[in-house]
């Protein structure tokens, strides 16, 4: 390293040092005093002289790295590196304009690089920041949450693994019991897989009724937001999720995420931001949550989801998400797949199926999912009436129009609806459907939503 100025020196020997052996060159004795505490080996020469490289026994497989101060004479070290046999040669600059000057050079030497400081550290620099935020907004609620006796972390009905897995990530930033910090909802897990989830993991939830919530002190929400609840909760105080950002309500502290594959990995971003162990039954139940949100990274995921599932790895019992895995595909789900196929429509790559009144509501969701592997499928949408509540599902392709706009656009005012681009859901009271809609019988029904995705779907977007 030919370097000029304490800050690259140090920065370049923090960074590289680790990984290989590294010397500095130097043209002063007053310079290498200052940084003589690196513990470098450290040369006092000219970099401008072909000698100073050859005493350093520079061969071609060394990599020289060095450091334009924007002073005349870069191409004199360039000629001394070169004349010396090196080839693996970096010219680090501080700002765009010192870049410009060096590559100008690149005609006589084109086996030079050149590296500004901002691509050095830009990455790992914005990474420990963000992990700095994170830490700040951690200890913030963890210091809120303290005194609490008894704390509630609410999940959506009928949890599925990643609220599951965030609920006992929480637990865990929480430094609580299941005694002192109950994974609650208002109804139990129904899916097939998430049951196995829970009985292999020993996943304590408890079913809590929603005159229930005041009895709290403290309220966490996961993988949900308050307006899922209309009018039920008295207050909300943590919320970390990463579905689209909801208005109309506020709360204490909040980390919303939309661009996240699933609300598993902002917590195993919380959970490594103040360094807490993470134990195997939870890194096994964030690892399979992160894989069945993002469908094993085929749907809405980031470097992010990336990140998190490369962690959690290593840290996981993978034979037992197998085993998780193994239950997906029951009779009773066949049969609505069959019925959907019999009474459903395809139409301009659009599969519409309207189930009826299916025991569950994770069978409108299952058909839509399966539906959507069908040979020039690009868009299913799946409704059903579970409990005399209409609940429809849309999930797409993810390269064109966005699920979460369409079902928000026709069931905002009368239900629940949001979502991301490839996936979407809503939630009405059937009294409410039926007044808006003005149909009843399951064929009405299936064409009316057919037409509507279709209207969605032929609009011209607006001009940015």
């Amino acid at each position: 390293m030919v370097c000029h100025t304490e800050l690259l020196a140090r920065l370049l020997e923090a960074v590289l040092a680790p990984h290989a052996d590294v010397e500095l060159m130097v043209e002063s004795a007053a310079f290498a005093r200052r940084v003589d505490d690196t513990g470098l080996p450290i040369s006092i020469a000219d970099p401008q002289r072909l000698d100073s490289f050859v005493k350093a026994d520079l061969t071609p497989g060394t990599v020289v790295l060095v450091e334009d101060n924007g002073r005349k004479g870069l191409r004199k070290v360039l000629d001394a590196v070169i004349g010396a046999g090196g080839t693996l040669v970096y010219v680090f600059g501080t700002c765009p304009d010192e870049m410009k000057k060096a590559e100008a050079l690149r005609a006589d030497f084109p086996d030079m690089n050149t590296l500004t400081l901002a691509e050095l550290v830009g990455a790992p620099l914005l990474a420990e920041l963000g992990r700095s935020v994170t830490r700040q907004k951690v200890q913030q609620y963890q210091h809120y949450f303290r005194d609490a006796d008894r704390v509630l972390i609410l999940t959506h009905n009928d949890p599925d693994p990643d609220a599951l897995a965030s609920g006992l990530a929480l637990r865990s930033l929480l430094r609580r019991t299941r005694q002192t910090a109950i994974i609650g909802c208002v109804q139990g897990v129904t899916r097939p897989e998430n049951q196995r989830m829970v009985k292999l993991l020993d996943l304590g939830y408890e079913i809590v009724a929603p005159d229930q919530f005041a009895a709290f002190d403290k309220i966490a929400l996961v993988d949900v937001q308050p307006h899922y609840f209309p009018g039920l909760l008295p207050h909300a105080d943590l919320v970390i999720d990463h579905h689209p950002e909801q208005s109309g309500y506020s709360a204490v502290y909040k980390d919303i995420r939309p661009d996240y594959g699933s609300t598993s990995t902002i917590l195993t971003e919380h959970l490594r931001a103040v360094d807490i162990d993470i134990s195997e039954r939870t890194a096994t139940a964030m690892l399979y949550a992160i894989k069945s949100d993002t469908l094993f990274f085929n749907r809405q995921a980031n470097n992010a989801d990336l990140d998190a599932f490369s962690y959690l790895y290593p840290r996981a019992d993978a034979t037992m998400v197998r085993k998780m895995e193994g239950s997906e595909i029951t009779a009773e789900r066949l049969d609505y797949v069959i019925k959907a196929w019999q009474t459903g429509r395809l139409v301009e790559h659009v599969f519409c199926a309207f189930l009826g009144e299916p025991p569950r509501e994770d069978f409108v969701p299952y058909v839509a999912d399966f539906y959507l592997q069908l040979e020039d499928v690009q868009w299913t949408i799946v409704s059903g009436v579970v409990n005399d509540t209409f609940t429809v599902s849309v999930r797409n392709l993810g390269y064109s129009r966005n699920a979460g706009d369409f079902v928000r656009r026709w069931f905002n005012d009368i239900g629940s609806a949001g979502g991301h681009r490839t996936m979407a859901k809503a939630v009405v009271p059937l009294e409410a459907f039926q007044r808006k809609f003005g149909t009843y019988e399951g064929s009405r029904i299936n064409q009316r939503i057919l037409e509507l995705v279709l209207d969605f779907l032929h609009e011209v977007k607006p001009a940015r």
